[in-house]
């Protein structure tokens, strides 16, 4: 039911049917640097569009170079005065990210937006070369890692530039959808009690602890820095493809319901640029509106103790 209240405007006269362009309208961005993690496809590639449309610099932080360069390209096309770079990182990896971080801190580059929306779901049991499960590995520690390395520049830029800085960290509906525990601490890396969906949602909880954590302690320390998760939507796909009748039908049903891309990315644009958010920190948004996360990713005891196992798993402590 909650589809169908996504078509009315909430309090930021947004909803569910707005656009990333529609939510960004009128905004000046000229003067800004943002990172956005994988943004060679999908949501990720319309934020950086709309950034890039809006005047900001944009960063995009992708595994596959040769793609992100053709990406690149194709919004210079149409937006000749573009502002764009692309930088190898691979989230899995955290001597990637290490790289990525110091090659970034080394171009003496400022750093307003850091947008954490590269992931993956649903995967086979797998470790990643640092022997964590994959999409834990991927979804938080890797963006956790990312963060850490860069929230100097971040506070630098703030300081110099009296400019708010804001990260934006991509979660999920799906972090209500999560092992009954919420975060499996000491299992994190078991095969055996190790569910893909469940493991997705996992991640995606992290997700929300993590801007939740970060934002309490930006706070505490008084930086001009802000942090806030997102529910992009539900993105449409080809559901119809090898169903039956009935399938298909119940499909189309729920695909009338389903964001397009212009549409999953406007909740991640509207975080990043509008001057509504200001302010506004460790919040969950959907629709381009405050929305409801669920009771783990408002438990502060259990942000606290995934900071601290993330802080041992990426060696920060």
């Amino acid at each position: 039911m909650t589809w169908i209240f996504s078509i009315f405007n909430g309090a930021s006269g947004f909803s569910g049917n707005s656009k990333a362009e529609e939510v960004t309208d009128g905004i000046d961005g000229t003067g800004l640097t943002a990172i956005v993690t994988g943004a060679t496809s999908g949501i990720g590639l319309e934020t950086a569009r709309v950034l890039a449309l809006r005047g900001v610099h944009v960063v995009m932080s992708v595994r596959n170079v040769k793609a992100g360069k053709e990406v690149k390209e194709s919004i210079c096309e149409k937006i000749p005065n573009a502002k764009l770079d692309v930088m190898e990182l691979d989230l899995s990896s955290q001597e990637s990210v290490r790289k990525f971080a110091s090659e970034y801190i080394s171009k003496d580059l400022p750093l307003n937006i850091l947008i954490l929306n590269a992931g993956i779901s649903s995967q086979p049991f797998t470790l990643s070369k640092d022997n964590i499960e994959l999409q834990f590995a991927t979804n938080h520690i890797g963006h956790f890692l990312l963060t850490n390395l860069l929230l100097d520049t971040m506070k630098k830029t703030a300081e110099k530039s009296q400019k708010e800085g804001r990260i934006v960290v991509v979660s999920s509906e799906l972090h209500k959808m999560t092992y009954s525990e919420g975060i499996k601490f000491d299992k994190i890396n078991d095969e055996k009690s190790y569910s893909p969906f469940y493991a997705y949602g996992q991640s995606k909880l992290a997700n929300a602890l993590h801007a939740k954590e970060l934002s309490r302690r930006l706070k505490e320390e008084g930086a001009n820095v802000t942090v806030n998760s997102l529910h992009p939507g539900v993105i449409k796909t080809n559901l119809q493809r090898n169903q039956g009748f009935v399938a298909s039908t119940i499909s189309r049903v729920i695909y009338t319901f389903m964001k397009n891309i212009p549409q999953g990315a406007a909740t991640t644009c509207y975080v990043a640029l509008h001057p509504q958010v200001k302010g506004v920190s460790g919040e969950y948004f959907a629709d381009s509106n405050i929305a409801k996360a669920s009771k783990y990713a408002l438990n502060p005891e259990m942000a606290k103790k995934l900071w601290d196992m993330s802080l041992n798993l990426t060696k920060l402590k």
